[in-house]
């Protein structure tokens, strides 16, 4: 892992800042969380995702590290 790849996905995320994405968290010991949100802002060390609860009409923000983006700890997907 180098600074130019980390560079490159903090700048592939900042890009897509209001857009929707869909977000798979490997959380380990094979518990995986699937989530839907959108970017709402990204930091030099982590990004944000807003999250809807649909249930009971909340939001929640999710924060998630450019590292585990390179790891593939976690994916992303743009809807």
């Amino acid at each position: 892992m180098s600074q130019s790849d980390l560079k490159k996905v903090r700048l592939s995320v900042h890009k897509n800042i209001g857009n929707k994405v869909k977000i798979r968290a490997n959380r380990g010991r094979h518990k995986i969380d699937v989530t839907e949100g959108v970017i709402s802002q990204t930091f030099p060390s982590i990004f944000l995702v807003e999250v809807e609860n649909e249930l009971n009409e909340t939001t929640q923000t999710l924060s998630f590290s450019y590292t585990d983006v390179l790891t593939r700890d976690v994916q992303m997907q743009l809807i």
